[in-house]
């Protein structure tokens, strides 16, 4: 498979995730199907953790069993555990931190001082209600683009295994993790824009979303038939399961307040499957 036709497929693969992405701008207020749909997306997103963490152990394995047969050093071994540790950190408390820092930037409106007291009261209380409602939206497609960027870092390492296949020559395999990855970036977007609750996002941001979560698949893929790295590619896989536990923490809190435990119980366990079956095709193709 030559460097075109990788990159082409690549980007299909990739860009699959604008499939559920419109889900986003239809109209819903109700409840239960909104803690479903974000549950849903927390199930897609374990399943990613789990992905992610097992791919980036299985580095860590491989070096110390060189290691152990003495054809890699100790420091090479430590070296791989920082890196993992330092990008998992990052995913998750650095993530936290910008976004507390982003919200304190935002401060609230000044009370007003003088003038009638019913007139003031009913202005002030406007004014904060306004802010209130704008600072919820403005959250909830925060944090849908942080999902985006996790789930972005999380395809970046799928990419370099489509490009590293396929330059490997092994076009079956190449193939197959294309198709794979293409149906699970499908689900993808529902797991971005399920979080979003009654926010609905204009056309612009599901565009920028989906850029952000899917074009890093071509990105990966270019890099990986050019150049194979594993520390590269556990680095993405520490940030991407630090990125999502952090997701999957602020969407949990955010839906608590719904009610409907036992509904979004078994969507988690929906969404956890769908994860498994899309990626028991890359599974059946060797990947």
């Amino acid at each position: 498979m030559d460097f075109g036709e990788t990159v082409g497929l690549g980007a299909i693969a990739g860009f699959a995730i604008y499939i559920g992405l419109p889900v986003g701008r239809v109209k819903f207020v109700d409840d239960r199907l909104r803690v479903a749909l974000a549950m849903f997306s927390v199930g897609i997103l374990a399943f990613i953790f789990m992905d992610v963490t097992k791919h980036g152990e299985a580095i860590l394995e491989a070096a110390v069993d060189h290691y152990k047969a003495h054809s890699a050093s100790f420091a090479h071994v430590l070296g791989l555990f920082a890196l993992l540790a330092a990008g998992f950190v990052v995913g998750t408390a650095g993530i936290s931190a910008a976004e507390r820092r982003l919200r304190a930037r935002r401060s609230a409106p000044a009370p007003v001082a003088g003038g009638e007291a019913a007139a003031v009261l009913g202005a002030d209380e406007l004014a904060r209600s306004e802010h209130t409602a704008e600072e919820a939206r403005r959250r909830a497609l925060q944090t849908g683009m942080v999902i985006a960027t996790a789930i972005g870092l999380h395809n970046f390492a799928e990419g370099l295994a489509i490009g590293v296949s396929a330059k490997a020559g092994a076009i079956g395999l190449a193939t197959v993790l294309i198709i794979g990855f293409g149906l699970h970036n499908a689900t993808q977007g529902f797991g971005i824009v399920g979080p979003l609750g009654s926010v609905r996002p204009s056309w612009a941001w599901l565009g920028l979303a989906g850029l952000v979560g899917g074009a890093p698949t071509l990105v990966g893929t270019i890099v990986g038939y050019s150049v194979h790295s594993e520390a590269l590619q556990l680095l993405f896989y520490a940030l991407a399961g630090g990125a999502v536990l952090c997701v999957i923490g602020e969407i949990w809190t955010g839906m608590r307040r719904y009610g409907h435990r036992v509904l979004g119980l078994y969507l988690i366990a929906a969404g956890f499957l769908a994860g498994v079956g899309t990626d028991l095709i890359v599974s059946y193709g060797g990947g």
